[in-house]
């Protein structure tokens, strides 16, 4: 569905992209992760054809760099930043969206409902959550069913309400056969949604892996913030360091780093040693897989 072969992008001396090649497969998911810099929003828009580049680059057999608009017409595209005329209704957005790509106007109602933006049609774009924004980029990016969706850090302005719904939508585009490209620095999408990870490094591929090869490597992993009684903090802290955490005190909680797919077993060992977790929240690991003092 994508073949990138020795793809690079330079802004002046600086080389963005260096020379990378790989293919995603019809119905795949894959994941671009790295921290920020590595080069990852800057490979999607070469795979679009919003950059000049060099090396070449197929979507679905079409050639960006000598056909981009038939080539772009197989990709929706979902940016970091959704920017939509405030004043402009659901409705209307997508109405406009629908005659602009020649959709049928049957896929404005379709993708309000798979959206659950059917209740919003009529509001303001300028009332909307940023989930609710988010959604509606979506639905806008599917509206021609294209077969290829792109996506830049879909949920990196999302609480984390919104940033579950945001997945779950996306699951449903993977398990329906969508392929899905998309580049993220939370452990939790990585593991919710990819197939495959490509990992950049100062805009070089320096991983190709499976997503559970890349879990395995330890390069998903989370911070839990513990919440819990202050006089009993220290004991708490003893309690995790003897069971092989790395834990620290960090205001009023204490900080333990995790694997991503482990984020149960701090909270289990206090409960077994009888201590009381009044809350905890996931925090994002550092995105190079590097644990953040």
């Amino acid at each position: 569905m994508i073949r990138a072969d020795h793809l690079t992008r330079r802004f002046g001396r600086v080389v963005a992209v260096d020379d990378v090649s790989f293919t995603v497969a019809r119905g795949e998911s894959v994941a671009l992760w790295g921290s920020n810099g590595a080069g990852k929003t800057t490979v999607l828009r070469c795979l679009l054809g919003l950059l000049p580049f060099g090396g070449t680059v197929t979507l679905d057999g079409v050639d960006v760099r000598r056909r981009g608009r038939d080539a772009r017409r197989r990709v929706g595209f979902v940016p970091q930043d959704v920017r939509f005329h405030a004043g402009l209704t659901v409705g209307d957005v997508l109405a406009f969206f629908a005659r602009l790509r020649r959709a049928d106007r049957a896929q404005v109602g379709r993708w309000l409902e798979r959206t659950q933006l059917a209740d919003a049609r009529d509001r303001a774009v300028g009332a909307l959550s940023g989930g609710m924004r988010q959604k509606l980029a979506l639905a806008v990016a599917m509206l021609s069913e294209p077969p290829l969706l792109m996506l830049d850090e879909p949920t990196a302005n999302l609480d984390a309400r919104a940033r579950a719904e945001f997945v779950e939508l996306l699951q449903d585009l993977r398990g329906r056969g969508h392929t899905l490209l998309f580049c993220s620095h939370r452990n939790e999408e990585v593991s919710a949604l990819a197939d495959r990870v490509l990992g950049l490094e100062a805009g070089r591929l320096v991983r190709d892996q499976s997503v559970d090869a890349w879990r395995r490597e330890g390069r998903a992993r989370a911070r839990l913030y513990l919440r819990l009684d202050p006089a009993r903090m220290d004991a708490a802290l003893s309690t995790l360091s003897a069971a092989g955490f790395r834990a620290s005190r960090n205001g009023a909680g204490i900080r333990v780093h995790v694997p991503e797919d482990e984020k149960a077993r701090p909270v289990a060992a206090l409960v077994r040693a009888g201590f009381e977790v009044d809350d905890f929240v996931v925090e994002d690991a550092d995105a190079s897989g590097e644990e953040t003092p």
